[in-house]
């Protein structure tokens, strides 16, 4: 078995179909066709994926339910919609939404943006705070536990303080899309409280100290309109 995946959408023939077409992959699926149900079946049983709509014809805000799940639960989370403005996507993507699927979708896509996604959130755990761990991404080594980033050649970047704390929400959290909100909740303390500007500028500095400058940028790389991701393809722990 692949995984436990919740469907959550009033569309009971899609979720029909989606629930077949995914067991028939190999998947554990289940459907929701509202908030209710959906928190029923989180409470009921730990899913590694929730595929989400955002419209619901009463009672459930598709938003709402996106920002339950981010903030209650640790299963990943697409949405599968058929709101189809970028203003919806940023916005869930903000959220903390893995991906945007728009309807209609070809199922084959699907099941690769979600097999992506399950890739994706299984490499990139959080580490927590405490642990002291190393993660290296194209030669590169973060060294968490004595807050520093070294070259291949093993010479430090020579990072400041602040600096260091964007490279590590990042690389705490590879893959996942980080917003510039979400960045400065994390990195800010009571003795610095930073702006949307000085977060662009750190990862500027950043990105010049360890060389990833340029329009490819292979380790911290821009999400238009969005924020920052820790470069996804190439990381590993340890």
């Amino acid at each position: 078995m692949q995984g436990r995946i919740l469907v959550v959408d009033d569309d009971r023939r899609l979720c029909g179909f989606l629930a077949r077409f995914l067991a028939g992959e190999g998947f554990a699926p289940t459907q929701a066709h509202d908030g209710a149900a959906m928190r029923r079946a989180l409470a009921d049983l730990p899913y590694d994926l929730v595929l989400l709509d955002l419209g619901f014809p009463r009672g459930d805000d598709g938003l709402a339910l996106a920002r339950a799940l981010r903030s209650q639960y640790d299963a990943a989370l697409i949405v599968v919609t058929g709101k189809t403005s970028t203003i919806d996507k940023v916005v869930c993507l903000e959220l903390g939404a893995d991906d945007y699927v728009t309807k209609p979708f070809q199922p084959r896509e699907l099941l690769a943006r979600i097999r992506a996604v399950l890739r994706r959130v299984t490499r990139s755990a959080v580490v927590p705070e405490t642990e002291a761990d190393t993660i290296r991404v194209d030669g590169w080594r973060v060294d968490l536990a004595h807050r520093e980033v070294y070259a291949p050649c093993g010479v430090a970047a020579g990072l400041t303080s602040k600096e260091f704390d964007i490279v590590a929400a990042l690389a705490r959290r590879p893959g996942r899309v980080l917003s510039r909100d979400q960045l400065l909740d994390l990195v800010a303390n009571r003795a610095w409280t930073p702006s949307d500007r000085s977060v662009d500028v750190l990862v500027g500095k950043v990105r010049r100290k360890i060389g990833d400058e340029g329009p490819n940028h292979r380790i911290i790389r821009t999400v238009r309109g969005i924020g920052y991701v820790f470069a996804p393809e190439s990381v590993a722990r340890g």
